[in-house]
């Protein structure tokens, strides 16, 4: 399960190794940009990757023609989908 994150500021520290910072640094420098904006783009390049990978369902072709065909054709409703529709709260 995903936890929450906290913003409880505006600024984020990080502490890494004199060796990755340097390769940071160069890459930033590759891409004529400053550090911060060099991490902060590929951090939010990977969190969209990240995201939109846990917000996909994906389907074999196989379930992806039956849940097309159960949706155009719905079984009968059963007891137990009866007596969970009467459980639920009735609207005011």
């Amino acid at each position: 399960m995903a936890r929450a994150a906290l913003d409880d500021t505006d600024r984020m520290n990080i502490r890494v190794k004199p060796e990755v910072k340097a390769r940071l640094l160069r890459a930033a420098a590759l891409r004529n940009t400053d550090l911060t904006s060099f991490v902060t783009q590929s951090a939010l390049r990977e969190a969209e990757t990240v995201i939109a990978e846990a917000e996909a369902i994906r389907a074999s072709e196989r379930d992806f023609t039956r849940i097309l065909d159960l949706l155009d054709n719905p079984p009968k409703p059963n007891d137990r989908l009866r007596a969970a529709a009467a459980a639920l709260p009735k609207d005011q």
